[in-house]
């Protein structure tokens, strides 16, 4: 029979062992590797979310404490859906890990990579006690902070324009709508005033700003109207859009081939592509539609790159590698052994270096950024994740392709994003889907189809509910007009 010796508590350690067996001390349990993770948006929770823990110690830093299902933020814009029904507080979230993941609410200042820490603040009033600094070790550093917008460097659209990358856009977009009805009823006003009041430009014509479009147009006519409507035959929308249809059967100006030049407090300044001609439109306020999610910071660990590698950076490397023989050309073989590990071409001959160079050339060309959307960036985390899952396995069996400079392989196969489709809802209950297989889709149905993949994307039972509750209620009830 086997005898348990007490537990020795003494040193604040806890050890037990059964006779027989070999003893286990403190100092034989092997220490967890400590994971930062900075971000909680579609990478960052994508990563915590399919992470096996068991391995890691985690810890996340990001300034703002819930996740935002972006892709819904348009609808937030215009009260078809509550700001509080598309976010979850992260301490939801990693509760289901069984508390093994800890949260802090701060912003990164500083990255020591040296010294494998990093520098944080936390934006929580400095008048509440304690320090706001604090640094954090870590053995891997996760960066998943998402980018800034893209304004193109044009002139004034810093200053004048609205943005919609946040739930706090979206919410200020809101009350400018309602602001821009009131004030356009006030008494006093000429009707150039009021028009002007009710003039909105809408800049970017990807799902996005076709779904802001429609969002807007419904909320208008649909509700606005209704409670505004000495203002209905002044109400002037001039939208980029690539629904070009839909909108002008709605009533919605469409002005496609034109690029803004600069924006004034009052006035938008465009050119015409094709013929060159200079622009004006009166505005009382823009929403510039840019980029919705991305994450593109370079670090450890990024969820996404910044500048993708060039394969015709390591061209001499990969010729000299695929030159077995030292021929100074490549036979069939030898270049179809090569391209294995870095493209696919069609094979016809022997090649030169010089021809390799070109072929190689025409794939770089080819080769583009991935787009800055939600399902790249959650694909991009949980990509991440996996690699973090079998890091010790692919240590011993690396399973990606060939290092051409120091020889061997790299530990991971390279990310592949799988495109799953994007949905642009039109307005009036209708939507425009592009899925994969090329499958286009248009009308009540693609908007059905619409709702049911957006509820069924949301990160928790809670803002599923929500959601497809605010959808019943605007149906029923109609959009909340209020100011806040």
């Amino acid at each position: 029979m086997k005898q348990f010796t007490s537990l020795d508590r003494g040193s604040g350690g806890l050890v037990a062992y059964a006779e027989g067996q070999k003893s286990v001390c403190p100092q034989e349990i092997t220490q967890k590797k400590r994971v930062v993770v900075l971000g909680t948006g579609w990478a960052g929770t994508s990563f915590l979310k399919d992470l096996d823990i068991s391995t890691y110690e985690v810890q996340v830093v990001s300034p703002r404490n819930y996740f935002a299902f972006t892709p819904l933020l348009p609808s937030v814009t215009c009260g078809t859906v509550e700001a509080r029904s598309i976010v979850e507080p992260v301490r939801n979230i990693i509760k289901k890990r069984n508390g093994e993941i800890k949260f802090w609410e701060a912003e990164c200042l500083k990255i020591d990579p040296v010294k494998k820490s990093v520098l944080c603040r936390s934006n929580i009033d400095e008048n509440l006690a304690g320090n706001n600094e604090f640094s954090l070790e870590y053995d891997y550093l996760v960066i998943a902070i998402g980018a800034k917008v893209n304004t193109f460097n044009t002139p004034g659209v810093m200053e004048n324009c609205h943005f919609l990358k946040e739930v706090e856009d979206a919410q200020r977009i809101r009350r400018a709508v309602i602001d821009c009805f009131e004030k356009a009823v006030l008494p006093g006003l000429t009707e150039e005033e009021r028009r002007t009041n009710l003039h909105f430009v809408i800049v970017g014509g990807g799902p996005t700003g076709v779904e802001f479009a429609a969002e807007l147009h419904d909320f208008v006519h649909e509700d606005l109207v209704n409670i505004y409507p000495w203002v209905k035959d002044l109400v002037d929308e001039r939208i980029s859009s690539f629904a070009e249809s839909k909108f002008q059967r709605d009533g919605i100006e469409v002005l496609t081939g034109h690029r803004v030049m600069s924006v004034s407090d009052r006035m938008i300044n465009m050119t015409a592509k094709s013929t060159g001609e200079d622009v004006a439109i009166p505005h009382e306020w823009l929403y510039g539609q840019l980029v919705l999610n991305s994450t593109s910071c370079p670090g450890p660990y990024g969820t996404n790159r910044p500048d993708q590698k060039k394969i015709m950076e390591d061209i001499s490397e990969i010729f000299r590698a695929a030159d077995k023989d030292n021929s100074g050309t490549l036979t069939i073989d030898e270049f179809q052994d090569v391209i294995e590990d870095t493209c696919t071409v069609t094979i016809e001959k022997r090649r030169d270096i010089e021809e390799f160079k070109s072929a190689l050339s025409i794939v770089d060309k080819q080769t583009k950024s991935l787009p800055a959307t939600a399902q790249v960036a959650a694909q991009q985390g949980t990509y991440l994740s996996s690699c973090f899952n079998k890091m010790e396995k692919c240590k011993q069996n690396p399973e990606g392709p060939r290092k051409f400079r120091s020889g061997g392989r790299h530990e991971f196969r390279p990310f592949r994003y799988r495109h799953l489709g994007q949905f642009a809802p039109l307005g009036g209950e209708q939507a425009a889907a592009e899925l994969p297989g090329d499958w286009v889709s248009m009308g009540r149905s693609t908007q059905w189809l619409w709702y049911s993949v957006y509820a069924s994307k949301q990160v928790s039972w809670r803002t599923r509910l929500l959601v497809m509750g605010d959808w019943s209620r605007r149906y029923i009830f109609g959009r909340d007009s209020s100011r806040i």
